[in-house]
């Protein structure tokens, strides 16, 4: 499920908005302040911000910059009552993706959220290297120095997902869901024995790995 962080103040727009996107079928988690909104963005594999630029504490043009200093590609787009255009260039220098003027149709917003995420999905690079293994995810096919590797369907999807997600933690509960579906949410010693199956295929020390890592009792995370 494509998990989204509606970060906006006015529960006015957040409710009826989280609402409607959750009838759309997506996962979305709502915020009303900056820090929060950053800590959300930063530690929880978000597939989409929508940002309103007006968040107290730390305004959303400032979430957007440390969103994107620390490496993180999420998609943004920002929520803003003012069509200025000086306003929308100030927000897309900030590193949004794309900006939508309030009042808006949930028809256009929903159309502009799709494009967003086609947009990352088809960022996605075709080519990853992990050490000594290149790995081509259009093929499905792993060489470590030219010597063919074989994963696992399950290793497969393990490794799709963290790679679209660089630098960011996914929850252990999400990879399960997306893996084996609703109700394999305690199913985490299963997670735990392919992630070691996938280490020791492409990590150089899969008992000190570099680019699969484990956040104790959280998640995994992509380090490239």
């Amino acid at each position: 499920m494509t998990r989204v962080l509606l970060a906006e103040d006015d529960t006015s727009i957040s409710e009826p908005l989280s609402r409607a996107l959750r009838r759309e079928g997506y996962e979305v988690d709502v915020t009303a302040d900056g820090p929060s909104t950053l800590d959300k963005a930063l530690g929880e594999g978000v597939d989409l911000i929508l940002l309103d630029i007006g968040l107290p504490e730390l305004d959303g043009l400032e979430v957007c910059r440390r969103v994107r200093a620390g490496g993180y590609a999420v998609p943004v787009l920002i929520l803003t009552a003012r069509a200025d255009e000086v306003d929308t260039v100030v927000g897309l220098d900030a590193g949004a993706d794309d900006y939508v003027t309030k009042p808006f149709s949930m028809e256009e917003l929903l159309a502009r959220l799709r494009a967003a995420l086609r947009r990352d999905a088809a960022a996605l690079p075709v080519k990853v290297r992990i050490g000594t293994c290149e790995i081509d995810l259009a093929a499905h096919t792993v060489l470590d120095r030219a010597r063919a590797v074989r994963l696992t369907p399950t290793q497969w999807r393990l490794l799709e997902i963290l790679l679209s997600h660089p630098g960011q933690l996914v929850s252990t509960q999400r990879l399960l869901t997306e893996i084996w579906g609703p109700g394999h949410e305690r199913s985490a010693h299963y997670l735990r024995v392919h992630m070691s199956g996938l280490r020791r295929k492409l990590e150089a020390d899969p008992s000190r790995p570099r680019h699969l890592l484990t956040e104790p009792g959280m998640g995994y995370r992509y380090q490239p």
